[in-house]
């Protein structure tokens, strides 16, 4: 018997692989219905756990996530907020990364866990890595310290053993278990015989605080990455889309770009009219440090700011969640530097 006081999750499927099982007569993999969870993963009777959840119907492929998507999330969470001690939001992985970044800062002085978690294999195939996934994703959500708080209060991800801060991680792997990283972030907990929690790596929530849900975004806003060779007709069209009002400009190494002089006026350019554009390295690992080398130099003075450590899925969510802010482009820049969910590493001076 459950009692109410126990550790409360609701499960939120929004699709993915995570979620399907094989129709015994057709052999088709399906979306199986989560008020059947118990009877297909029986492993989480063992849990004194109250259990819900919430089914997207129809369930959306990772492929066609989009902010309508993340704001809907949002609101889920939002409603049940007050009746459950964490979430699990089950998830495909293509577009992962995107959700966590974009939640971590939707979800506003979070103090409760959003554990995103997904899986390589379908939960009902026999080889399947999603029950580990989603079981270890559950323990987690519930995990609380002896005075009642939440272990984690982060939006995360959870997969193979390690959970990592949802705006620090990126897809690596479609082929093995190990899909995400974070590059240059520490994992938050280790999962062996025992969850191994880095106490001093996870943010302090402020529990006396309440929630604040964000629901706004503007998507006028290009991945630019440069390669030997680029144009100047390419850059400027890109520049010149209509409607754009921020870029993530994906460089080289720590910052660096070309020095043409047509490059650095096409920037220089559309800084002038309003156009943000964050620098972010190419490099899976390390900083951009744009007062290094003069080719960075050159970025500054062209009106570029420092993406400092972050991903690309984190740089894309935020100047969206920002641009969706309706701030002005000096008060975007202001943000971008600013730390709002633990999303990167200001360099040592």
């Amino acid at each position: 018997m459950i009692k109410p006081d126990y550790p409360s999750v609701l499960l939120i499927y929004t699709g993915g692989t995570i979620g399907m099982i094989e129709n015994r007569e057709t052999g088709a993999l399906e979306a199986f219905n989560f008020d059947q969870l118990l009877e297909n993963v029986p492993e989480l009777k063992r849990f004194n756990y109250r259990i819900s959840s919430y089914q997207f119907n129809p369930p959306i492929d990772s492929s066609d996530m989009e902010p309508t998507l993340w704001a809907k999330l949002v609101k889920i969470i939002s409603y049940n907020y007050e009746n459950f001690d964490g979430f699990v939001i089950l998830h495909g992985t293509d577009t992962m990364a995107y959700t966590a970044s974009a939640l971590s800062f939707m979800l506003e002085n979070l103090s409760k866990p959003v554990i995103l978690t997904g899986s390589q294999l379908p939960i009902g195939v026999l080889r399947t890595d999603g029950k580990e996934n989603l079981i270890t994703s559950i323990e987690i959500a519930a995990a609380k310290h002896p005075d009642g708080t939440a272990i984690v209060p982060e939006v995360c991800i959870f997969f193979e053993n390690h959970l990592l801060r949802g705006n620090r991680t990126t897809k690596i792997n479609a082929e093995n278990f190990n899909a995400f990283r974070s590059y240059n972030y520490p994992a938050l907990a280790t999962v062996g015989i025992h969850i191994k929690y880095e106490y001093d790596k996870i943010r302090k929530a402020e529990p006396n605080v309440p929630m604040h849900p964000h629901y706004a975004f503007d998507t006028n806003v290009v991945i630019l990455t440069l390669f030997p060779g680029i144009q100047e007709n390419i850059v400027s069209n890109i520049l010149h889309t209509p409607g754009l009002k921020a870029v993530v400009l994906k460089t080289y190494g720590s910052g660096n770009a070309p020095q043409k002089e047509w490059f650095i006026r096409q920037l220089s350019e559309a800084t002038e009219k309003g156009i943000v554009i964050v620098n972010i390295s190419q490099c899976q690992t390390g900083m951009v440090e744009m007062a290094r080398y003069e080719t960075g130099l050159q970025l500054i003075d062209a009106g570029v700011i420092s993406g400092y450590d972050s991903t690309v899925e984190c740089v894309l969510t935020k100047l969206m969640f920002l641009l969706g802010h309706n701030l002005t482009p000096r008060e975007i820049r202001n943000e971008m530097r600013r730390s709002l969910a633990g999303e990167f590493t200001r360099p040592k001076l």
